[in-house]
């Protein structure tokens, strides 16, 4: 399809809402000025979900071009905190200069999502500045040295769920500045920690409640990197039902979707998160999803049960979640693996 073809679809409120996240997802995968400008344009829709998603996708694009409207989705209060939470989020992700301001305003936003989200950003800002800076340098004394050489080639292949793979640039893989050697393909919003850390004190810190958000991502960003899923699924279920940061809790049902664990204990979690009527709608959202990507043998029962929530975010997120759970079955979009650097003998 065109992209004139996907922004009609995207656009189409008509059509349901695993149709339009499909057109979403690919205008994504294509990228360039066009797609952007139709995700930009479908930003009027009244859909919380839907302005998320597409927020989402724009950073995850880094498009810089989509800076201003994000800045606006951020300080209109009027949004749902989800969708500025989301437009905080790809600030960071572009993390250009224009960005910053609105950032630091954010960071001291009335709404507690909003505003850790920020914070985050901003670190992940400076953090992304600082490794800018250290690249220029690094580069400029390699040109003092030698001849310049072209780039090693990446690997194509790339872990994550059937979403993730329906995303990803047909025009090669965009790694984020400071995930180099990540198997996944989403720039996330926080570093991985350091590889040298071992892995009982990335637990450690991951499960601990006195540890700051960007320590806890960090750990649980290296923690799914290092590819022990059942390991990481029994982590990550603990701090879905004692963490009181709905923040935290909404990016560990996204690693549970995208490492897709079928232990009982990590979907027992995700299933009393979905379930759980005063859990913050961006937390039930995004345990849906990581239910569908999952798609173990109780997932269809439990989407259709609360396709039809009181809340209009969880409702359209098990529709999507459905059509995750379809693609996951069919193999219609097989993950694709990397295998894990070898180990220094």
């Amino acid at each position: 399809m065109s992209v004139e073809s996907l922004r009609a679809e995207l656009m189409d409120q008509s059509l349901d809402m695993p149709r339009r996240f499909r057109a979403l997802f690919a205008l994504r995968s294509v990228g360039g000025d066009a797609s952007v400008s139709a995700l930009l344009d479908s930003l009027r829709d009244p859909s919380a979900l839907f302005k998320h998603e597409v927020a989402f996708a724009l950073g995850q694009m880094q498009a810089t071009g989509a800076v201003e409207t994000l800045k606006a989705m951020l300080r209109d209060e009027s949004e749902h905190s989800m969708v500025r939470h989301e437009a905080a989020e790809a600030l960071g992700a572009i993390a250009s200069d224009e960005c910053l301001e609105a950032l630091e305003t954010a960071s001291e936003d009335s709404s507690q999502v909003v505003r850790e989200t920020a914070v985050l950003a901003l670190q992940r800002f400076r953090y992304a500045q600082a490794k800018r800076r250290d690249a220029q340098a690094k580069n400029a004394r390699a040109d003092a040295k030698a001849p310049s050489s072209p780039p090693s080639a990446r690997p194509d292949e790339r872990a994550g769920s059937a979403k993730e793979q329906l995303s990803a640039s047909t025009n090669g893989h965009q790694q984020s500045l400071d995930e180099p050697d990540s198997p996944y393909i989403s720039v996330d919003p926080v570093p991985a920690a350091p590889s040298d850390v071992p892995t009982h004190a990335l637990r450690a810190t991951l499960l601990d409640e006195s540890a700051s958000l960007w320590d806890r991502y960090g750990a649980m960003f290296a923690l799914r990197n290092r590819g022990d899923p059942c390991d990481v699924a029994k982590a990550l279920g603990s701090v879905l039902i004692h963490s009181d940061s709905a923040l935290l809790k909404h990016e560990v049902c996204y690693v549970l979707g995208q490492i897709q664990e079928k232990g009982d204990g990590a979907r027992a979690a995700l299933r009393a998160t979905l379930e759980n009527q005063n859990e913050h709608p961006m937390v039930r959202h995004e345990a849906a999803e990581a239910i569908g990507s999952i798609a173990a043998d109780d997932t269809e029962a439990l989407l259709l049960k609360f396709r039809h929530d009181q809340d209009r975010i969880v409702a359209e997120s098990c529709e999507v979640a459905l059509d995750i759970m379809q693609s996951e079955i069919s193999g219609e979009f097989v993950p694709l693996v990397v295998e894990p650097p070898r180990a220094a003998a």
